[in-house]
Order: C-alpha cells, then sequence, then structure tokens
C-alpha cells in the first residue's frame, strides 16, 4: 500500500477516537437522529471529527496534548539515543498534522519547524538501516506508520537495486 493510501486509512481512524471536548455554550445539534448537546463548561468525550466541527465553529474547544512539547521531546530523546531511533508511536505525524492544522499561521510555522528537524534526524537514522537490511520487529515498533511504510520502500528498492548491479545470487 502507498503511503498516501495507508495515511488516509489511519486518519480515518484518527477521526474517530474519542477527544475531551470543552463545551463553549449550550447547543443541541440533532443530524439523522443522531442528537449531540452540551452545557456551557462541560467536558465530553466525543469522536474529534465532531470535536473539530464545533471548535471550527466555536461551540468548543478540544482538550489535547500540545504537539510542540511532543515535538521537542521528541527531537530530545532522538538526539539522546545518539545512532539508535526513538519510539514513536504509530500516529505520531497524524496526530502532528492535526494539531498543525488548528494553529495560527505564527505557530504553525514554529511546528512545522520543529517537524522538519525531527524528521530530518530520523530519516538519517531510518534510511541506512533500509539499504542494509530488513526491518525487524523490535525497529518496527519504534517506528510510525509512515516510516515503517517508507522503510520497506527503501528496503526493497535497494535489494532491487543490488540485484540489478549483482545479478541474482
Amino acid at each position: 500500500m502507498k503511503i498516501n493510501e495507508l495515511l488516509q486509512v489511519y486518519t480515518i481512524g484518527y477521526q474517530t477516537e474519542d477527544v475531551k471536548t470543552v463545551i463553549n455554550h449550550d447547543f443541541k445539534i440533532d443530524v439523522s437522529g443522531v442528537t449531540i448537546s452540551g452545557k456551557q463548561g462541560e467536558v465530553i468525550n466525543m469522536p474529534r471529527w465532531i470535536a473539530q466541527t464545533l471548535e471550527s465553529e466555536t461551540h468548543a474547544e478540544i482538550q489535547e496534548s500540545d504537539m510542540g512539547i511532543e515535538l521537542t521531546q521528541s527531537i530530545s530523546k532522538e538526539n539522546f539515543q545518539g545512532e539508535e531511533l526513538s519510539h514513536l508511536e504509530p500516529d505520531f505525524y497524524i496526530k502532528v498534522r492535526g494539531f498543525m492544522a488548528r494553529q495560527s499561521d505564527k505557530d504553525r510555522d514554529k511546528l512545522e519547524s520543529l517537524l522538519n528537524t525531527l524528521v530530518r534526524k530520523r530519516l538519517g537514522k531510518l534510511i541506512p538501516r533500509a539499504n542494509s537490511m530488513e526491518l525487524s520487529a523490535d525497529l518496527a515498533k519504534k517506528l510510525s506508520i509512515e516510516e515503517r511504510t517508507l522503510y520497506n520502500i527503501v528496503h526493497d528498492n535497494s535489494a532491487e537495486f543490488m540485484t540489478q548491479i549483482f545479478g541474482e545470487k
């Protein structure tokens, strides 16, 4: 499966996960027989896609961890690990992209810079490994879904290249 197709599937799953949402003012919504209501100040767990819609209309605020802090911590872990890859949650980049989409341009630029730093560090560790060995179960646990797919693509293409150069062995 291509990376973009895989991301679409995982993003749908991410959008359906519950997220804590603080209600800004009383409301009641009825769509196709499904009713969602909330009172001002109430904290409700609801699917992310609904919470994002309510937040975009200023009916609610999503309460989740600051991905800027998580990005900074991930960069620090990556630096601390040296040549080894640190652990990332499988949906880490999906979470970052979702968080960034809800930020101001200024904050989004800062987050993008941090994300770029993390991605470059991880690619610098991931690509050489993918050139030389198949993905192990231990390493797979440390990678996001996008990184696992990239690893396999690089490994397969590298192996195919070597076969073209040296022939079948």
